[in-house]
């Protein structure tokens, strides 16, 4: 009786060692509202889920060495009838006129390792973990997107137009 006992008292220790010795990891943080007009909780205005309530504007914190570090933003346009794609460079927080269309591009923040808390935006370091690009479309002068491109992640929270594709490449140091 001692042996069953003192096994079944070394099973439990080792199951609760073994539960408490993972590493949790936490989730990551949900992406910010953003998109086309029209999309629940995209744009000012615009339906934000079952509740109607506003979403919670977060400040966007740009950390010095990431201002010291970096100046512009490979972005990708794709040109769906053509079926061709091109690169252009565009500086931070500039507007670029998208040659042979009616699109202009305005390039605002740039955060190499974007992260996001309950109240803010920031870059949790100046290496390109999670690079992000704080972007608006206009087509004729109306805005038609207004949120973040991610390069390691270009479906989350996608520009999306008939005729066009916008996609982050990377950001360009200076």
């Amino acid at each position: 009786m001692k042996k069953f006992t003192l096994l079944v008292a070394v099973l439990m220790m080792v199951a609760f060692a073994g539960t408490g010795c993972k590493k949790q990891q936490p989730p990551p943080p949900p992406m910010p509202p953003q998109g086309a007009p029209g999309q629940p909780g995209m744009m000012p205005g615009a339906p934000h889920g079952e509740t109607g309530a506003p979403p919670v504007e977060k400040k966007i914190i740009v950390p010095d060495a990431v201002k010291a570090g970096w100046k512009a933003v490979k972005v990708e346009v794709e040109f769906k009838e053509k079926k061709s794609q091109k690169a252009f460079t565009i500086p931070l927080n500039s507007e670029f006129k998208v040659p042979d269309t009616d699109l202009t591009l305005k390039v605002g923040n740039f955060l190499p390792h974007f992260t996001m808390a309950a109240d803010q935006i920031t870059s949790s370091s100046n290496n390109p973990e999670n690079p992000a690009a704080q972007l608006e479309v206009f087509q004729g002068g109306k805005e038609i997107f207004h949120g973040w491109l991610f390069s390691k992640f270009p479906a989350v929270h996608p520009f999306t137009h008939d005729k066009y594709g916008v996609a982050l490449l990377e950001g360009v140091k200076k």
